[in-house]
């Protein structure tokens, strides 16, 4: 005997689907879909069903970005400075930057991190179109924002290889211990970071 209706036992398994969401976040979730009103579903089913017909890729770039703005906000705010450059792995990152409130220049997203184990190479994501930048722009830095992992590591040591004969300068985020942590609890790598980007006071 199945242990939900069919419809619900479909909505669980659809929603176990996204990132994150065990089984009981799927059922949880799927309760709380049951129980809201049928405007509210309505609104839900509308959304996700919208973000697959109006958002796009911005063709400058390739941060997320409504179809009737392209290129997107921060390509085309005259307010930003245009001389400097943020790449980052992938669309999220960049909010995260903007919650800082600190960063007022450009970005280029390359949707992705080179991984020769998972087979992807240069030409899998958008390093090309960041060299073409770089020659169409007036860049006196590349901010190189990937993450601390090993992909990115490598990701950020190849794009910084390309640009030294271009004569731009790259930096790469500061690296270290995390506010309010403990040197206990920090693994090596993470200290060698923070001594070796440590700054004077």
């Amino acid at each position: 005997m199945p242990e939900f209706a069919e419809p619900i036992a479909r909505l669980i398994d659809e929603l176990r689907r996204l990132p994150g969401i065990g089984h009981k976040s799927a059922q949880r979730l799927a309760f709380h879909i049951l129980r809201s009103t049928p405007e509210d579903v309505d609104r839900l089913a509308q959304a996700i069903a919208e973000i697959k017909l109006r958002v796009t890729f911005c063709s400058v770039c390739h941060n997320l970005t409504d179809l009737a703005r392209d290129p997107c906000e921060y390509c085309t705010d005259p307010g930003r400075d245009r001389r400097v450059l943020c790449v980052v792995e992938e669309p999220h990152n960049v909010f995260a930057i903007e919650r800082t409130g600190e960063f007022k220049g450009l970005y280029h997203v390359l949707h992705g991190v080179l991984s020769p184990l998972r087979g992807i190479g240069p030409d899998d994501i958008r390093i090309r179109s960041l060299l073409e930048r770089l020659r169409a722009l007036d860049i006196t830095e590349v901010i190189l924002a990937t993450n601390p992992t090993t992909e990115g590591e490598a990701t950020a040591n190849y794009i910084g290889r390309l640009l030294k004969p271009i004569g731009v300068r790259t930096t790469r985020l500061a690296m270290g211990l995390p506010v309010g942590g403990d040197l206990e609890y920090a693994d090596e790598v993470t200290l060698h970071k923070a001594l070796t980007y440590r700054r004077e006071l």
